[in-house]
C-alpha cells in the first residue's frame, strides 16, 4: 500500500527566531519513499539538516519576523501489515542488557520513574515478564487514562498522567514508557504519522505517539493509546521522551497559529 503524509505548521514570530524541526520521515523509512521528501518554507528560509544522538533527522532554521509556514508532503510505500505481535519475546536481565540500552532504563524529563517505581513494582512486579508484562502495562494505561484533546498539556509528566487519569497520546506513551523502565524493560518514545487506516475515522488527524521496548535482542512496537495492532505507522523520531522528539522547538517567543496533519492511503500510481 501507499500512504500520502505531510503537515502544515504556521508560526507568527515577533522577531527572527531559531527553530529546530523534526518533521521528516525517520532515516529507517527513507528507502520506502516514492520520490523525494519535500519540505517547503513560506517565505523561503535556509535550512540545515543533521542527525542527532538518537539517529533522528533534524532541521534547523531561523524563522523571520512575521508569519512563517512550514510544510512537508511525501508519498511512502508501506507493507499494509498490522504491528507485529511476538508473545514469546522475553525480558533480559539488567546485567545482560547491551550498554546502549541502559539509557532507556533511566528517568527522563517526562518519564519520572522515581515517582512511579513503587507503583510499578506493586502492580506488575509479581506477574509475567517479557511481552506479557508490557501488554499488561498497556492494558492498564489504556484503561486508566481518558483521552481528549481538551486534556492536552505540554508539561504533564507520566506521574501526573497517572494521577490525573486524562491526557492525549503522548501521555499514554509517557506513562507506559515510565512503567516499563521501572520494571527494568528498556523503553523509548516514538512519534510519527498514524492514519485511520483499517479503523473507523477517529477525528481530526494529528501526529501520533507510541513506544518501543527492547525484548530478546530487538525493539518491538507497542501503543498504549490504541492498544491494538495498527496499519501504516510512519516513524519520524525516537528518543527518551517527547523532549527529544518535539515536532518543533522554538528558541524565542512566537505564536503557533496553524496546524494541519495529513495521512491518507492512496492508490498505486498516484504522485504528489
Amino acid at each position: 500500500m501507499r500512504i500520502r503524509a505531510g503537515c502544515r505548521i504556521t508560526y507568527d514570530c515577533p522577531q527572527p527566531t531559531p527553530m529546530l524541526l523534526m518533521v521528516s520521515p525517520h532515516p529507517s523509512r527513507i528507502p520506502d519513499l516514492v520520490g523525494p521528501h519535500r519540505m517547503h518554507f513560506d517565505p523561503p528560509i535556509l535550512a540545515h539538516d543533521y542527525s542527532d544522538s538518537f539517529g533522528n533527522r533534524c532541521t534547523r532554521i531561523i524563522a523571520p519576523a512575521g508569519r512563517s509556514v512550514i510544510s512537508t508532503d511525501f508519498l511512502i510505500n508501506d507493507t499494509g501489515l498490522h504491528d507485529t505481535i511476538v508473545p514469546m519475546a522475553m525480558q533480559r536481565r539488567v546485567e545482560e542488557l547491551p550498554d546502549d540500552m541502559m539509557v532507556y532504563l533511566l528517568g527522563s524529563r517526562y518519564c519520572d520513574t522515581d515517582r512511579l517505581s513503587d507503583i510499578a513494582w506493586s502492580m506488575f512486579g509479581n506477574g509475567p515478564t517479557g511481552w506479557a508484562r508490557v501488554q499488561a502495562i498497556c492494558d492498564f494505561v489504556h484503561n486508566h487514562i481518558a483521552f481528549g484533546y481538551e486534556h492536552a498539556r505540554a508539561t504533564r509528566t507520566a506521574f501526573e498522567a497517572f494521577q490525573e487519569r486524562r491526557g492525549v497520546c503522548r501521555d499514554y506513551a509517557h506513562l507506559a514508557v515510565a512503567l516499563c523502565r521501572c520494571v527494568n524493560i528498556p523503553a523509548r518514545y516514538c512519534t510519527g504519522y498514524l492514519g485511520d487506516i483499517g479503523v473507523p475515522p477517529a477525528g481530526p488527524m494529528d501526529f501520533a505517539a507510541w513506544f518501543e521496548v527492547f525484548l530478546d535482542d530487538r525493539w518491538h512496537t507497542f501503543d498504549a493509546r490504541n492498544n491494538t495492532p495498527r496499519i501504516g505507522r510512519i516513524l519520524m523520531a525516537r528518543g527518551r521522551d517527547a523532549t527529544d522528539v518535539a515536532i518543533t522547538t522554538t528558541f524565542g517567543p512566537c505564536q503557533l497559529s496553524g496546524f494541519e496533519v495529513i495521512t491518507d492511503e492512496v492508490p498505486f500510481g498516484m504522485t504528489v
